[in-house]
């Protein structure tokens, strides 16, 4: 059987426990695909890399006003979560790419006195104009107003605040869909069979397996920061060995769960081996790596991708991801020090990419589950909404701003009320910009945001 009759069985065999609008939009996914995406649609070679920020960075403290002015400003709504402005390393835009607000902004110049860096990294790759800023994103079904969200006339994702909620939406972009598809497995599913000669699955998550990339046919592969994942707990005994792969012989097994289980067992078998083997084979890096979490896993991701033609991949989605940054308290000691890891991984990540050659065939993306409150709490800030996100990559229009920069007014008119910034950019927005830069006709982008009619803009035109 061939991989799209597989596909079309898969999908109307799954019709009858799904919800209207996940059949339909399966449906419509299926009939894309097979007219528009197949095994030439792409001769070239694209990835995305989604940097997650787990707990809700407050990215009001991540760029900030430099100029007097706008400085001021800041600080009062800020109070005691204020960061000195001479503490400050000037982003500066290109011609015609300043901040909406007319303001000057800078990124932070030090951590701690065993820190010189701070976020230096990203400050040279927007100068250089390898890096954007996209201002006040966040989860939206349609733009809102601060009038009507106070009077409750607008609809709004599920459970505004909450860290799950929010994390997940993020990641789906999407509400009403029994499978909760993430936006990244949906592009997965439509674009499948632009990898005819793949050995492992397009989406590749870091660690654990992700919101974003879960798809309806495609797989998802977990890859460790230090290579892909072994049932080394049966490999170093022969016989544990043999018994154990006898019991999980797919042809063995009566039930559908069992044989299910069996066949993903042997699939991430073949999936480590095809990695490992590529990896074994491969030269190392030369690009330094800095020795934190988040530069681990992209220096991982730089290997994968080193061995792209060796796993048989013209088109990759990557989730790499840290934590630690819900700051109730401790905001201005602990968020600046995950603030440079962030900065150095991603600078040497983007180093990598030039090492490579295929530094504008790369694009990596930051999100988080939302901002924080513009207010502060004491020691911190709470739970917010929308916030600033950067764009790294040889093909973003970068050293440039784009979306609305926020009034940093408590109680202004951007603030829902409580601190809380309302977004002016929609992670549909975003997201459908970097899926048409990876291959996504424009014709298709509906099919996988379902909201981005709502939204003036369909591109945001960061990328080239």
């Amino acid at each position: 059987m061939k991989r799209r009759e597989f596909l079309r069985n898969a999908i109307c065999a799954g019709l009858g426990g799904a919800g209207l609008y996940t059949a339909l939009g399966n449906l419509r996914l299926l009939q894309a695909a097979t007219s528009a995406y197949g095994p030439t649609a792409f001769s070239d070679y694209k990835a995305l890399v989604c940097v997650f920020m787990f707990g809700g960075n407050d990215a009001l403290n991540m760029a900030i006003p430099r100029d007097n002015a706008h400085y001021t400003q800041y600080a009062n709504a800020r109070a005691t979560l204020a960061v000195p402005q001479a503490n400050l390393l000037p982003l500066t835009p290109q011609a015609g790419g300043g901040a909406s607000d007319g303001a000057d902004y800078g990124l932070q110049k030090s951590t701690s006195d065993t820190d010189a860096i701070g976020m230096a990294g990203l400050q040279q790759l927007f100068n250089n104009g390898k890096a954007a800023l996209l201002g006040n994103v966040g989860t939206l079904i349609r733009p809102v107003t601060k009038a009507e969200f106070q009077n409750g006339s607008a609809p709004l994702p599920p459970q505004l605040f909450s860290h799950n909620d929010q994390q997940s939406y993020w990641q789906v972009s999407r509400t009403g869909d029994a499978q909760n598809l993430g936006w990244g497995g949906r592009i997965a599913d439509l674009l499948h069979d632009a990898n005819p000669d793949a050995f492992i699955p397009m989406s590749i998550s870091l660690n654990f397996e992700s919101a974003l990339e879960r798809a309806a046919n495609s797989n998802q592969y977990v890859v460790g920061s230090n290579g892909p994942r072994y049932f080394s707990r049966f490999e170093w005994n022969s016989d544990s060995r043999r018994a154990f792969l006898k019991l999980m012989d797919p042809g063995t097994k009566v039930h559908a769960f069992e044989r299910s289980f069996a066949n993903s067992f042997h699939r991430a078998r073949e999936n480590a081996d095809a990695v490992g083997t590529a990896l074994d084979a491969s030269q190392p890096l030369v690009t330094p790596f800095p020795d934190n979490g988040l530069a681990r896993q992209l220096k991982m991701v730089a290997r994968l991708i080193k061995v792209r033609a060796e796993l048989g991949l013209k088109r990759q989605i990557y989730f790499v991801s840290m934590g630690g940054f819900d700051h109730h308290d401790r905001l201005l000691e602990d968020q600046p020090v995950l603030l440079s890891e962030m900065s150095q991984a991603l600078k040497a990540f983007y180093d990598a990419t030039v090492e490579l050659g295929v530094a504008n065939n790369v694009t990596a993306f930051t999100a988080s589950d939302f901002g924080r409150t513009l207010s502060s709490n004491g020691d911190g800030s709470d739970h917010g909404w929308g916030a600033h996100h950067f764009v790294v990559g040889g093909a973003v229009k970068g050293g440039r701003f784009y979306g609305r920069m926020p009034a940093l007014q408590n109680n202004g008119p951007d603030d829902a009320g409580w601190g809380q910034i309302i977004p002016t950019t929609s992670v549909d927005q975003y997201a459908a910009t970097l899926a048409r830069w990876f291959g996504v006709a424009d014709t298709d982008l509906d099919l996988i945001f379902p909201n981005l009619g709502n939204f003036a803009s369909r591109n945001l035109g960061f990328m080239v």
